[in-house]
């Protein structure tokens, strides 16, 4: 189902973080207890990125009973971006998928429907970064252009994203399509997924887009998602 973007086009072009209603470490946020966590947990990997994770024997052995995560992150694959280390947490704590681009297919949303679902986590962050790959190839490839069906479909999911874009002046243009792009996302996943739908819609699950920057480490978060009622199913 087609979502009209209207958190994203609120936005406009304006690319400003705290424009954009993104902070560092803004403490109103939903569910209060797991934002909190990722907040302290970045905080801590800016400050002191050499600290080790909090893994432990004992935690290892314990893992092997259940698991109780408290956010599902859908990250992009790229490799300068493992959520575990951005947030610093341990084993258990977080529920991890990750494709090019955030992109959304059945295996990624049934694997967050999963999440929510079965382990009843009551948060997803869907965490776009600084100088996304996937992004920057869909801006970069001519309409028209085949990079074989895999790749096809991977950008033909950005592109709607970067159209959105079109009039963001060069200089600025990667960042806004990496923005749009989380935002397409979160809206794609709790508007096309009945699951997801279902529990939105009875307030067991929240919502929220996050962007990583490579340099800092520093980690901002959107305000939650919020679907316009003529989405509701």
């Amino acid at each position: 189902m087609k979502l009209n973007v209207i958190a994203r086009l609120a936005f406009g072009t304006v690319l400003a973080v705290s424009a954009l209603g993104w902070t560092v470490s803004a403490d109103q946020s939903t569910p209060a207890d797991s934002i909190t966590r990722l907040k302290a947990g970045n905080a801590t990997f800016v400050a002191h990125p050499e600290g080790a994770l909090p893994i432990t024997i004992s935690k290892r052995d314990a893992l092997t009973k259940g698991q109780t995560p408290f956010a599902t992150v859908l990250s992009c694959a790229d490799s300068r971006v493992p959520p575990e280390v951005v947030f610093h947490t341990g084993l258990g704590e977080l529920f991890v998928v990750r494709a090019a681009g955030e992109v959304l297919d059945r295996s990624v949303v049934a694997s967050i429907e999963y999440g929510s679902e079965h382990l009843h986590i009551p948060l997803i962050v869907v965490l776009g970064h600084e100088f996304c790959g996937a992004v920057k190839a869909a801006v970069d490839t001519p309409a028209g252009t085949s990079l074989g069906p895999n790749l096809d479909f991977m950008l033909a999911a950005i592109k709607p994203s970067v159209k959105s874009t079109a009039g963001v002046k060069e200089a600025d243009r990667l960042k806004a399509a990496i923005l749009a792009n989380v935002q397409d996302s979160m809206l794609h996943l709790v508007g096309d997924s009945k699951i997801l739908h279902h529990l939105y819609d009875e307030k067991k699950l929240t919502v929220i887009g996050a962007y990583y920057e490579l340099g800092t480490g520093k980690v901002m978060f959107s305000p939650p998602l919020a679907l316009p009622a003529a989405t509701h199913k």
